[in-house]
């Protein structure tokens, strides 16, 4: 019988090793000597401390930030962490709303999300990804309709001219991959770093 499984032995232990240490070993190495800044999670430094990572959003609540998607992450609760709350753009937790277009709750949300978007700036469409979660609960991008409808916001609670904000948009609008794949799309907290460097000068 020691015959028999002898094989199966030491082609699992020799797999094992092959693709769950060598294998990840060799691609962690080749992604650290080519591509290092992506390879450590894309990472923002300021001042010598990391602010971010272009692959994650934040949550930007003040009207002198652009605001990115809504996210439908959640975390343990304060006072019982049996339970969750929403805790945006949560990278331990990342996940969508799992509500259906029917769903009450979702409708509702988006509504009052819409709502304010149109008290805020009348007479615009509003674009959806502004109302809108992803799948992911995480995107750091918004599309540069997303942008360009938050910029008379920005620029009134910054004392700023719209036009220098729109300039900012437009120099951080990034295109598609390739020149095909995807579609054009803006770093918020890319944005929002240039932002305040901009309105320092």
């Amino acid at each position: 019988m020691l015959r028999e499984l002898r094989p199966a032995i030491v082609v699992f232990i020799g797999l094992t090793l092959i693709t769950g240490l060598a294998y990840p070993l060799a691609m962690t190495g080749v992604a650290q000597a080519l591509f290092p800044w992506r390879a450590n999670g894309s990472l923002i430094e300021e001042d010598g401390k990391v602010i971010g990572s272009t692959l994650i959003g934040q949550y930007f609540t003040s009207d002198r930030y652009f605001h990115g998607r809504p996210s439908a992450t959640l975390g343990p609760a304060p006072a019982d962490p049996s339970k969750t709350v929403a805790e945006p753009y949560n990278a331990v937790n990342s996940m969508g709303s799992n509500l259906g277009p029917t769903n009450k709750a979702l409708i509702e949300r988006v509504k009052g999300d819409v709502d304010a978007l149109k008290a805020e700036n009348p007479g615009t469409a509003v674009p959806i990804d502004l109302v809108t979660t992803t799948g992911s609960g995480l995107d750091p991008h918004i599309s540069p309709e997303a942008a360009i409808f938050q910029v008379p916001r920005v620029a009134k609670a910054r004392g700023m001219p719209e036009n220098r904000v729109r300039e900012l948009v437009s120099q951080h609008i990034e295109g598609r991959l390739l020149d095909f794949l995807g579609e054009p799309r803006v770093n918020v907290l890319a944005l929002n770093l240039a932002l305040d460097r901009g309105a320092t000068k």
